[in-house]
């Protein structure tokens, strides 16, 4: 799955549900940038302006402000002189190997090549050759002249403190401010795949495993909130950095700014190649994850029928399989990331910086480029930074491919159509159902339902029989409106149920499963699902009323004890028993049973049948049925072969009829007394 190009657009939208806090914490990001760029600039005006300001011209004065004293005389930097302020003859301090040397008079070119010898020092440049007198300076009369550059120096490094300490405060809030709303969005994210989920027609997770849905639901939205929390901030904070690295390269000197330019198009290239090969791997590595989590997930389902029928080394066989090809592709992207993460970095800057020497360093010898040693070293430090944010960048390139492919594959769940939900209820209906020349096919022309016809009153109960497949449940799924017909009308109390929403219509609808589903929580809790509306009472009563009392009576904690997923620590009695509880409690004026009573012990069954009666009152009540002898005395049987209805009528009607119902029925009863004309149980439709 190639990540669509709307990806990103709809990552910024998210991304806007907490503006606020990413706009602050690109702020602190400025701000901190800024500070930490200000070093530099203080260490060259502290090398220029103060540790090597001592080579400029100097000229005596007779105040010692700001002035160095020397042979009983006071010597001021020329650029210490306020405006009309008298100056004196001119000297210099020039160094020559480790030693300064006093010369009374002015240099016209300090530049090139210094020795001293005999009390002169003699100065090279090119072809040039100058010498003056000198006299060597001794460490007190060398500090002498330092002595007035102390205050500016001290002065400097409080300056850098300052910044340092922004930097840290802004550091701090950059990602405090970046983590917490990336926080906030993959919680809105999630929350919005996760709603978007329960919309999701009933047929959509026939064809998609449970764990593959899950996978997008964690793993890949949580990759997603790497893009937000890692990728995002070394992106955003990478390209501050590099545009302030760049404004300050330019501002130390236009020439090193232009010449640094061909960084920026190599490290574009080379993360457009990057992505274009690791989106390939990361699709097929985001979907063997998937593909391995819907494995898992249905091995701990079905962990009782691997065992019985051994078939651990078959699973595990396909586990170990699914799991090589993933590592087979992390490998890959491995291989990619070694290649082009540090190596490519390194083999960067150490270009950048033979670039950079070639340049300068031959502009030097010719004298048409060259620069002070406070601006080279600014600069060398400038472009050392430079490569920061490029390798933060450059390790995040997997990270930011790797949470646009989960971001993608997250927005083609949210892209899947889903029912619209509608607010609010209708006013419970009494239950009148027709089914008028339904058809329904679950593929394109494969019918399973041809022309269904029948009516079903309030307070009727109306059984469903035939073999697997014969369309039973299909037309469950029909009212439950699942699914909806492609030929024919169903209605509730004379009203088409498709000009009627979903949800309003399954409101008042109830099913008890053949093999129910508990939830995590109490028995309680799983007799209520939480509706506020059905209060303690109620669910307490409903228990009673079906009879689960006495069957749950034993429990350390009774209504209150604990339930684990599916129920597993419950007999399948009591599973079934807190599921009628379940639909009595929700009083709904359809309920469906699907072979409900199928797994209840002889005991439990005549229990509860008592407690149908009670359950089935006032209540249109369909029945799917395999164990004919639990529908006698159902007011409709409808008896369905190959997706038609065959035989309709009551027990007995259908019993003096002789047909598929009074054959299927002598089966299940092992009567010796059915007629001659009765199939062999061999030829007769098998019961389900």
């Amino acid at each position: 799955m190639t990540p669509n190009p709307r990806t990103g657009k709809r990552l910024f939208q998210y991304a806007l549900t907490a503006k606020g806090i990413f706009i602050a914490a690109f702020i602190a990001l400025a701000i901190g940038v800024g500070a930490e760029l200000a070093g530099p600039f203080i260490a060259k005006s502290m090398i220029d302006d103060h540790m090597l300001g001592i080579e400029r011209p100097y000229y005596e004065t007779t105040t010692a402000d700001q002035a160095a004293e020397y042979n009983g005389h006071y010597y001021k930097r020329g650029d210490r002189f306020e405006a009309g302020e008298a100056k004196g003859a001119e000297i210099r301090l020039l160094q020559s190997g480790r030693s300064f040397y006093f010369i009374d008079q002015p240099v016209t070119n300090p530049q090139g090549e210094r020795k001293f010898a005999d009390g002169q020092i003699t100065i090279t440049y090119g072809d040039k050759v100058s010498q003056y007198p000198a006299r060597k300076l001794s460490a007190a009369e060398l500090y002498s002249f330092y002595k007035p550059e102390v205050p500016g120096i001290l002065k400097l490094v409080g300056l850098y403190c300052i910044f340092l300490l922004i930097s840290i405060f802004t550091e701090f809030g950059k990602t405090y401010w970046l983590q917490s709303s990336a926080n906030k969005v993959i919680q809105k994210l999630r929350n919005d795949v996760y709603a978007h989920m329960q919309r999701l027609p009933v047929y959509f997770f026939d064809s998609l495993p449970a764990g593959k849905v899950v996978s997008r639901i964690t793993n890949d939205t949580e990759a997603v909130k790497d893009l937000f929390v890692a990728v995002l901030a070394n992106f955003s904070s990478g390209v501050i950095y590099i545009t302030g690295v760049y404004i300050a390269l330019f501002l130390l000197d236009v020439r090193l700014g232009l010449v640094c330019l061909f960084i920026v198009p190599l490290l574009i290239v080379w993360i457009i190649l990057y992505r274009k090969f690791a989106t390939k791997y990361n699709t097929i590595i985001r979907s063997r994850l998937s593909e391995i989590n819907a494995i898992i997930n249905e091995s701990i389902q079905g962990m009782s029928i691997i065992r019985v029928f051994r078939r651990q080394k078959q699973t595990r066989e396909e586990f170990e399989a699914l799991n090589d090809d993933y590592m087979k592709h992390q490998n890959k992207m491995l291989n990619l990331n070694a290649l082009t993460t540090h190596n490519l970095v390194n083999v960067l800057r150490s270009f950048s910086f033979a670039v950079i020497l070639a340049y300068f360093g031959f502009g030097s010898i010719s004298g048409g480029t060259a620069v002070s040693l406070g601006v080279l070293y600014a600069f060398v430090d400038v472009l050392s930074r430079l490569f920061q944010p490029i390798t933060g960048m450059v390790n995040q390139l997997a990270a930011l491919d790797s949470s646009m492919v989960s971001a993608g594959r997250v927005f083609s769940l949210m892209d899947e159509p889903g029912e619209d939900v509608t607010d609010g209820s209708m006013p419970r209906y009494k239950g009148n159902v027709e089914f008028k020349n339904v058809s329904f096919a679950y593929k394109k022309d494969n019918y399973v339902l041809k022309n269904i016809n029948f009516e079903a009153e309030q307070g009727q109960t109306v059984a469903l029989v035939g073999h697997t497949g014969s369309g039973k449940s299909s037309i469950i799924n029909l009212l439950f409106r699942f699914y909806d017909p492609q030929m024919g009308s169903i209605t509730i109390d004379g009203q088409e149920v498709k000009d009627l929403p979903k949800q309003w219509i399954r409101h008042h609808m109830g099913i008890v499963l053949q093999d129910p589903y508990l939830f995590t929580g109490t028995i309680a809790s799983n007799v209520s699902l939480g509706d506020e509306k059905i209060t303690r009472e109620q669910v307490e009563k409903a228990l009673r009323d079906v009879g689960a009392e006495r069957i749950l009576a034993h429990l350390p904690k009774g209504f209150d004890e604990p339930v684990v997923e599916k129920g597993s620590t419950l007999s399948a009695g009591q599973r079934q028993l807190i599921s009628f509880a379940r639909a009595l409690a929700y009083d709904p004026a359809i309920l469906i049973l699907d072979e409900a009573t199928a797994n209840i012990d002889t005991e439990t069954e005549s229990l509860i049948q008592s407690a149908l009666e009670v359950l089935k009152k006032g209540r249109t009540t369909f029945i799917i049925a395999h164990r004919l002898s639990t529908i006698r005395s159902a007011d409709q049987i409808l008896v369905l072969h190959r997706g038609e209805i065959v035989e309709r009528g009551n027990h007995d009607e259908l019993m003096q009829l002789g047909g598929r119902y009074y054959q299927m029925y002598q089966l299940q009863q092992g009567s010796g007394q059915a007629s001659d004309s009765i199939a062999a149980p061999s030829a007769a439709p098998s019961p389900a």
